[in-house]
């Protein structure tokens, strides 16, 4: 029924990535040094990224190179351009604009930097769709006043938001608040802590506590900023964002389907209050029954009802399942009860691909929020290599992108969810944010660049460029694989 079928009218074809993955340059114009820049290089064997206190010379730091893309970026929006993008989603680096986050004055070069960048693209015909705070929130707010566990950060990002807004209210209309903020429900893991709340606690704190604490003071802010926003410019559309991530029952068992049934509600509770402006009850009771005493002011359910996100952004990878705990209790634990699905197969670095489970989920989140769904992230992360006549033949790629745009058809055309765009992940080789490598490769476009900054830094165009730019010409309507054997010259 959809083979041939096109996307709606004005869907919104892209790519996305983030400032800290592609900008480099992390001291240039005045910017300060924020969480991405304090994490070191891992790889696929030894996946876990070290915070270190200060910079350390020794080091390799990933994120302070990128991919040169703060210089590169009229040369890579020309690629951008050639492969049809209508809309890009990338991040503002707070840093750059308040470079410890509590200044009262923004840093002027900053707000240069982006205005550049976005005439270049809106010049190319690429509209931006911008996210305020993707895993790179100023360092100095997580030593100085905890992370957001502080209720002072409010303030602080209500400021940066509504400065970044008045600035280039004529040339952003979408924007996204905090990158996949569900991410710490897996609160066990440090780093999910640091990059969503700018938590680094000690191992006598309530982790789990400190996480609700944390992301409702985002919340809270979120919130804020989108009352903010609509009174800067009406047209303004601000979204949540969240990393959605199917949690299937591993059996039939009834007590499986209610252990994922809470699975699902303990993760995805962050919508709920996002896009419904309230907490879920159950939610309430567990609070009550673990003791946790987390403030939450009238003025911050005022603030909730009054600043629900407009659209869901959402990013899909994969999914997971799970089963019940053998002691019978319903409390899911995120980092300790996920089971392995014996029906999918998984990528180089471990991650199950289930094509089918982004129906699923667009499915589910409609039905749950009923909101307009834009996906903001969707791709795999791969090994490549460039031949010897500069290509790089990604066929497994274009199958993943393939399989998942096919399934986001189907929900679009046959399910009738109200997808409205689709940035698949990325269009351009970047710093992996999950293991800081190069060699994750995730990009339509090769960088050459390695692991460890080297490299000429030229540009080439893969195999997978060839066919998003016919998916993006066709409007979804022809997205069938194909290999292009015969390319132009690839660009210096």
């Amino acid at each position: 029924m959809t083979k041939n079928t096109a996307m709606p009218p004005n869907f919104l074809w892209g790519g996305a990535m983030a400032a800290h993955q592609v900008e480099g340059n992390w001291q240039a114009g005045g910017k300060g040094v924020s969480i991405a820049d304090v994490m070191t290089a891992a790889s696929r064997t030894q996946p876990v990224r070290q915070v270190t206190e200060h910079i350390d010379p020794q080091k390799n730091y990933p994120n302070h190179w990128g991919i040169d893309f703060y210089k590169t970026y009229p040369k890579d929006i020309d690629l951008f351009a050639d492969l049809g993008l209508k809309v890009l989603r990338t991040s503002i680096a707070w840093t750059r604009i308040f470079p410890n986050g509590d200044e009262t004055s923004p840093n002027e070069a900053g707000l240069k930097y982006y205005d550049d960048l976005f005439d270049a693209l809106l010049a190319k015909g690429i509209e931006p769709v911008i996210t305020l705070s993707h895993f790179e929130m100023p360092y100095h707010l997580v030593k100085a006043y905890g992370g957001w566990q502080n209720r002072k950060l409010i303030e602080f990002f209500v400021r940066f938001a509504t400065t970044v807004f008045k600035r280039y209210k004529d040339k952003v209309k979408y924007w996204l608040t905090f990158n996949e903020i569900d991410n710490q429900s897996d609160w066990r893991l440090p780093h999910h802590l640091l990059q969503d709340s700018g938590l680094q606690l000690s191992t006598d704190e309530n982790w789990e506590e400190a996480m609700f604490q944390a992301a409702h003071n985002e919340m809270v802010a979120s919130a804020k900023v989108v009352k903010a926003a609509h009174e800067i410019n009406p047209d303004f559309q601000v979204g949540a964002m969240l990393a959605m991530v199917p949690i299937y029952p591993l059996t039939a068992k009834p007590s499986d389907q209610l252990f994922a049934l809470r699975a699902m509600q303990y993760r995805y509770y962050f919508g709920d209050v996002q896009l419904t402006g309230s907490y879920p009850a159950w939610l309430l009771n567990y609070f009550k029954s673990k003791q946790y005493n987390i403030e939450i002011t009238e003025s911050d359910r005022k603030d909730l009802q009054e600043g629900t996100a407009d659209f869901l952004g959402m990013s899909y990878y994969f999914s997971f399942a799970t089963e019940a705990r053998q002691d019978g209790k319903v409390a899911f634990d995120e980092h300790n009860d996920l089971a392995s699905n014996p029906y999918l197969s998984k990528s180089e670095w471990g991650w199950q691909i289930d094509p089918v489970g982004l129906r699923y989920i667009l499915n589910w989140a409609n039905d749950r929020w009923h909101k307009p769904i834009m996906i903001v992230e969707n791709g795999i992360g791969t090994y490549d290599k460039l031949t010897p006549d500069e290509k790089v033949h990604d066929d497994y790629r274009i199958k993943y992108l393939h399989d998942h745009i096919e399934q986001m058809k189907l929900a679009t055309i046959v399910d009738g969810v109200n997808v409205i765009g689709y940035t698949m992940w990325s269009p351009i080789d970047l710093v992996s944010a999950s293991t800081g490598e190069m060699a994750k490769r995730y990009g339509l476009i090769y960088v050459d660049r390695d692991d460890n900054g080297q490299g000429s830094d030229r540009r080439f165009k893969k195999d997978s460029f060839y066919w998003y730019q016919h998916v993006i010409a066709t409007n979804g309507s022809d997205f069938e694989p194909v290999r292009k054997e015969s390319h132009s010259k690839q660009p210096e």
